[in-house]
């Protein structure tokens, strides 16, 4: 039998606290199979129809640096898709600049765009896409509903930071991903 020993720590808790049966926590809500059906159409028509437009054609007044691509040429769904765990794969070299798109092919839907200067870096440890495609496959695995998700790299991504960032910003604009912080307002967090 062991022996109590009395310490002159002071307890945070009082014992009614600590034996306290009620827990006061805010319920985690998901959307039920309605409405995350609806959200992923509601996305999807936008998408589509981003990809089926014709691009505006804008002359330029002055000369346009060679650091400047047109994201109208680049349609992430006609890229080749790789599966998520590329990262494991041993590599050479850390990459190279590159952006890359977060797709879930069942359903035509662009989730996430990203850039980076390390393409086999990026995606090792902790991203906060990771989690988002988690809970997404996870809640569609509750409804039975497939999912195919997938990353493609577009690999002619400017080398200098601003201007690849710059471009990831209007791809993101352009297709609205739902994952991208940037668009959170317009369609929700309910993965975040």
């Amino acid at each position: 039998m062991g022996m109590l020993v009395k310490t002159n720590q002071l307890d945070l808790f009082s014992l009614s606290e600590i034996d306290s049966k009620t827990v006061s926590r805010t319920p985690v809500l998901l959307m039920d199979v309605k409405a995350l059906t609806k959200w992923k159409k509601q996305i999807s028509a936008h998408q589509q129809q981003v990809r089926t437009k014709e691009p505006v054609l804008q002359g330029a007044l002055f000369e346009v640096s060679a650091a400047h691509v047109d994201p109208d040429t680049i349609d992430p769904f006609e890229l080749k898709p790789c599966s998520l765990s590329f990262y494991r794969i041993p590599a050479d070299s850390p990459g190279q600049a590159c952006l890359y798109f977060v797709i879930d092919m069942a359903a035509d839907l662009l989730l996430y765009v990203g850039e980076t200067c390390k393409s086999n870096h990026r995606w090792k440890g902790i991203h906060d896409c990771k989690r988002y495609i988690e809970k997404y496959q996870d809640l569609h695995y509750q409804y039975g509903l497939r999912t195919a998700v997938n990353i493609a790299f577009w690999w002619d991504a400017p080398n200098l930071t601003r201007p690849r960032q710059k471009l990831e910003l209007e791809l993101i604009q352009k297709w609205r991903s739902p994952f991208n912080k940037e668009n959170w307002k317009l369609w929700g967090q309910p993965f975040g």
